[in-house]
């Protein structure tokens, strides 16, 4: 056994990151801990369970074009426990659903002869003459693209529910990741000729891998396994202070939640908990600039109230985005759609999703207000004759998505430098660790490369994990531009700070 492996590794946060981590680390003898402050695994994937009612928190599809990421969930879950789900979403809008991807006919027959009319002419004004300002906001650049109608209709409104802002305060950087590849004219032709299992644009395949009891399954699975092998993991215990000495941080305190404190010694530590929090729990603490970019991070909250309803008002969707601007709810899932095993015989549970900010007036609502609100949404959209829903649960979930704002790059840069310089045996990795725009394969794969760092004595830099533009657009000369530009393929488009 070599030095590194007879060393030890504290790993904040039991998510997909966390816990691949763990995994690697405990696969091959590495003494390892995983500190989570929740009662349940899985990070954002976690499945929420509750009276045998099971949730997926935002929908997790398990695809990937990462050989690596791929393997490892083969050996995490046997063939068995997953099922091949269809992929199927459609947009509610004035009371129709409409295919998404659009299909020309379903779209053009929701609209109607006078609305469809209208709409193809206003597509066909916006491409022989354009806004002036088409490169100015992302709104101009989908009118120029789409015309005002089909904007109005299959754009602004659940754009403008996720975010918080209005369209039209956000760059065109962010149609590079949205819609670069959709067009009407493409529409048409997948319409007209459609494509068995379209894989060439990632959020279009047409059917996805998914465990059957909801992706919690697989990293409780992962935690059983990394105990198996010889590893910890300690629920309900945040890591509330990173000790530093000579350069490198040697210890944790870990807060239970009895509010005991436990001192653990550390070689290594990898953290997927937000990197604002990672920077602000390090003793002694970093520099007052440091800090002041911890504090500039921005986060979008997110809660579901999952209500449960009779077989019969479910549908075959995982999800239906909500275009309606009469309601504040952004998507509707459908998780006996996702899996038979989440729901109970007779009747399906539809999980309404809110973004929201923390503290404002939806996140402080009481549960009871909150399960009446929604209901009375689900019965205003018309997916439920009143009086059907039978009972109601809430989750919330604090920073659930990183902010991308103008700043953010400037203020991770910081963090991250100082982190280099002055604690080069921490490891931020994931989504929330990075402050990276990540899916949870190349959070994954953020941490395998980094236990291969800690292992092998390799240097792989973890922030070029995720740079591949083919794997969200469309396979094209892309690849090579992001390599040009010193990997951006998966940058966040950005965000104004209002």
């Amino acid at each position: 056994m070599t030095e590194a492996e007879r060393s030890h590794t504290a790993v904040i946060g039991a998510g997909p990151a966390g816990l691949t981590a763990a995994y690697q680390l405990a696969a091959r003898g590495a003494a390892v801990t995983v500190f989570e402050a929740d009662d349940v695994v899985g990070g954002i994937s976690r499945t929420v369970v509750r009276d045998g009612w099971r949730f997926d928190i935002g929908g997790h599809r398990f695809f990937t074009k990462v050989a690596e990421v791929e393997a490892l969930w083969n050996e995490i879950l046997p063939a068995d426990d997953f099922l091949l789900r269809p992929r199927m979403s459609r947009i509610y809008y004035q009371g129709k659903l409409y295919d998404y991807p659009l299909r020309s006919l379903n779209a053009l027959g929701n609209l109607g002869p006078r609305e469809a009319a209208l709409a193809i002419g206003s597509y066909l004004r916006a491409r022989i003459r354009p806004p002036r300002d088409r490169d100015a906001n992302y709104e101009s650049w989908l009118v120029a693209r789409f015309g005002w109608r089909l904007y109005r209709t299959f754009f602004k409104t659940y754009t403008e529910k996720v975010w918080g802002i209005p369209v039209s305060e956000m760059p065109v950087d962010w149609a590079a990741q949205r819609v670069k590849n959709l067009s009407l004219s493409a529409a048409i032709v997948n319409a007209v000729l459609p494509k068995r299992n379209q894989k060439n644009i990632t959020s279009l395949i047409e059917e996805f891998r998914y465990p059957k009891l909801g992706p919690g399954m697989m990293w409780e699975e992962a935690a059983r396994k990394v105990e198996k092998m010889g590893g910890e993991v300690v629920m309900n215990s945040a890591v509330t202070t990173i000790h530093r000495a000579d350069g490198r941080a040697v210890a944790v305190t870990v807060t239970t939640g009895s509010g005991q404190h436990h001192r653990v010694p550390a070689d290594h530590l990898i953290s997927s908990m937000p990197m604002s929090a990672l920077l602000k729990s390090i003793d002694p603490p970093p520099p007052a600039d440091v800090l002041a970019a911890a504090d500039d991070l921005r986060y979008r909250d997110y809660l579901t109230v999952a209500l449960i309803v009779p077989q019969e008002f479910s549908f075959p969707d995982n999800w239906i985005y909500i275009h309606d601007p009469g309601v504040r709810v952004g998507r509707i899932q459908n998780y006996g759609s996702w899996s038979p095993y989440l729901v109970k015989e007779g009747r399906t549970c539809l999980g309404l999703e809110f973004f929201v900010f923390e503290g404002d007036d939806m996140w402080t609502k009481p549960d009871s207000e909150l399960v009446a609100l929604a209901t009375a949404e689900l019965e205003a959209l018309g997916l439920v004759r009143p009086g059907m829903v039978e009972t109601g649960y809430v989750v919330r979930v604090p920073k659930a998505y990183p902010t991308y704002d103008q700043y953010y790059r400037r203020n991770v840069d910081i963090m991250r430098r100082w982190l280099e310089e002055n604690a080069p045996n921490v490891y931020p990795v994931g989504r929330n660790g990075m402050h990276r725009y990540n899916n949870a394969d190349h959070s994954m794969l953020t941490a395998m490369r980094t236990v291969e760092n800690i292992l092998d004595g390799t240097e792989h830099d973890v922030w070029e994990v995720n740079v591949e533009q083919e794997y969200h657009e469309e396979k094209s000369t892309t690849g090579a531009r992001a390599r040009a530009t010193g990997g951006t393929g998966r940058d966040a488009p950005i965000i104004p700070r209002r």
